[in-house]
Order: structure tokens, then C-alpha cells, then sequence
């Protein structure tokens, strides 16, 4: 498996402190079959396309074969694709910058999230509370977008806080030991943390701004192989609507190669929101996606990621996610 020894780590790290997982691998060409090295963060967003595409043979129809890697976040994911460790992954909101930036392509939008939160000690009431504090946060992740809209929600910034960057696992072992006062994370991470610290205070959500999107992803190298592409989306797509249609047996594929309790699983798809590829198709053709990663691209304009927000269909192939659907 390619992977460069900073993803093993990583990859190491959170199957030792949340979900442990397994994956599925090929040789690089078998009788005219393509491996397609596909990185996943585990979790449901993360897990579940991938284990319906096992389950229901759809990489076979499409010719390929699949070999998953898992990683704790996206970041390194697109790192990986750079340097071609990787034909795919997957990120969520928080790491929409880098294909934005030009570091990836997004293929496919897989669900909206709700997953993260920004979390305090005991004691620790509200994002006021955190004043002063340290807050550990992954840079570049959802958490760290979620601790940014808590503190503009509240009229802070981050000089308010001491931001500590972690990696996720260093977040949730940092947190459990007091090292930290407060935490931008996301669920499942957030349950390994409650099996030991119950009495932990949720002082902001993703939940809280009812007026942004939050998408998670698929995303390929920058410069893809578009042959490759649309038969990756294909796979995307027709796993995406066995899980729409499936929710509940969705939940059990995805338990299945996450090696991992159904519960837990569950409870993490309660973050979710599904949509059928008709959906998407459809708000990808009135712009409703574009509008969700345009209000993305501003709001990491606002943090210092982004210089500038750029159009998104520049970054995102809608026109490849259309032709697939309609082909």
C-alpha cells in the first residue's frame, strides 16, 4: 500500500483511540483491471459509499478493482493525492479549501454534515468560558472551522484563545488527560472522548448556523485521469443511492468494514444528511452546490486560508458528475 509514513502514523493513531477498519486491496492492473487507491476517513461519510461499492459489486462493473487506506483526516488525504499515494479520498467541509486552492478536484459532494463541535471540560459553560484557554483543534479540519464560526458567532477571534494544533487522536488523548481546556472536533471523535470524560460540555455546533452547508466530499488529484474519474463518480453515485434507499442497512455495511460497534455507527449517521443523486444532480445544475462551496470559499477567505474565493466550478467537476448520472 502506498502511503507515505506521516499518513501510516496517522492512520495508526485513530484506529487506536475510535473506530478500527479494514480495506480492501489489489495489484495495480489485473487482466485489464485498474486498482483504484482510495483514502477514507473512518466513519460513517467517510465508510459508507465504500463498503455498498464492496457489498453490491460495483467496482466490478465498472471495470476496477479497490484498495482503501484509511486516514484521520483530509488534509493529509490531499497530501497523499499530490504526491499520488493516493486516486481518491475523501474530506469534509473544513478541508474544502485545498481543492479550492487548486491541491484537488472535487468529483462528488456526498452528504451535509453536522458532525462538528466545539467541546469544553466540565465546568466550562460556553464559548466565553473558553477565554484565556487552550483549545486543541487539527488545522486545516472541520473542528477548526467549527471553533472559527463559535468565536465569530460570539464576537471573538482566535486571538482569544490558545489554539494548540493537534493532530485528531493527540486532540482526543490531550482533552481526556485535562491537557486542554476545550476542543474544535467532530463526532465519532467526540464519543471517545465522552466514554471517558461524560460530564464534557458541547459550547458550539455546526448545527447552531442553520443558514450555511456543510459538505463533505470526493475529491481526486488535480489533474485526474477524467477516463478514470467518471467511473469512479459512477461508483459514487449508484452507492449513493443503494444508501438512500437503505439507510438503515447502510449503517451495517459501513459497522461491517469499520470492524465496529453498529451503535456507534449510528449515532454518527445522526450527523448526516443524505441526498439522492438525482438531488445533487439537481442542485448541481441550479447552482445550489456552487452556493454552498462559494459560501465555504468566503468563509475561508475570512480565516486566512483562501487570498480569494474562487468560482466554484473551477474546483468542482459538476459537469463530470452530471454526464455521469445522465450517461
Amino acid at each position: 500500500m502506498r502511503l507515505p509514513q506521516r499518513a501510516l502514523t496517522a492512520a495508526v493513531a485513530v484506529s487506536a483511540l475510535a473506530l478500527s477498519v479494514t480495506g480492501c486491496s489489489g495489484d495495480s492492473s489485473s487482466g485489464g483491471t485498474s486498482t483504484v487507491h482510495f483514502g477514507y476517513i473512518s466513519d460513517y461519510n467517510g465508510a459508507s459509499l465504500l463498503a455498498i461499492a464492496d457489498e453490491q459489486g460495483l467496482w466490478k462493473e465498472q471495470g476496477l478493482k479497490s484498495e482503501y487506506s484509511t486516514f484521520t483526516n483530509g488534509p493529509l488525504q490531499i497530501q497523499a493525492l499530490g504526491s499520488g499515494d493516493l486516486d481518491f479520498g475523501y474530506i469534509g467541509p473544513g478541508a474544502m479549501w485545498l481543492p479550492a486552492s487548486g491541491k484537488a478536484k472535487v468529483v462528488a459532494i456526498n452528504t451535509l454534515a453536522r458532525a462538528d463541535r466545539v467541546i469544553a471540560q466540565p465546568g466550562i459553560t460556553s464559548i466565553e468560558g473558553l477565554k484565556g484557554k487552550k483549545v486543541g483543534v487539527p488545522e486545516g479540519t472541520s473542528g477548526a472551522m467549527a471553533l472559527d464560526l463559535a468565536l465569530q458567532k460570539a464576537g471573538m477571534s482566535e486571538k482569544d484563545v490558545e489554539k494548540v494544533p493537534m493532530d485528531p487522536s493527540t486532540v482526543v488523548s490531550a482533552f481526556v488527560a485535562g491537557q486542554i481546556d476545550g476542543a474544535g472536533l467532530w463526532y465519532p471523535l467526540i464519543d471517545t472522548i465522552k466514554a471517558k470524560k461524560p460530564k464534557l460540555n458541547e459550547v458550539a455546533s455546526t448545527a447552531d448556523f442553520k443558514d450555511r452547508a456543510f459538505p463533505t466530499a470526493f475529491v481526486s488529484a488535480a489533474k485526474g485521469d477524467k477516463e478514470l474519474n467518471a467511473k469512479v463518480v459512477k461508483v459514487l453515485q449508484k452507492a449513493n443511492d443503494w444508501r438512500a434507499a437503505h439507510p438503515e442497512e447502510s449503517i451495517d455495511v459501513a459497522a461491517a468494514l469499520l470492524k465496529t460497534d453498529r451503535d456507534k455507527v449510528a449515532a454518527d449517521a445522526a450527523n448526516v444528511e443524505t441526498l439522492s443523486t438525482a438531488d445533487l444532480v439537481a442542485r448541481t445544475e441550479d447552482g445550489t452546490v456552487d452556493g454552498w462551496l462559494d459560501g465555504l470559499g468566503e468563509f475561508f477567505v475570512g480565516t486566512g486560508q483562501l487570498k480569494k474565493a474562487p468560482a466554484a466550478d473551477t474546483y468542482y467537476e459538476g459537469d463530470l458528475y452530471t454526464k455521469a448520472y445522465k450517461k
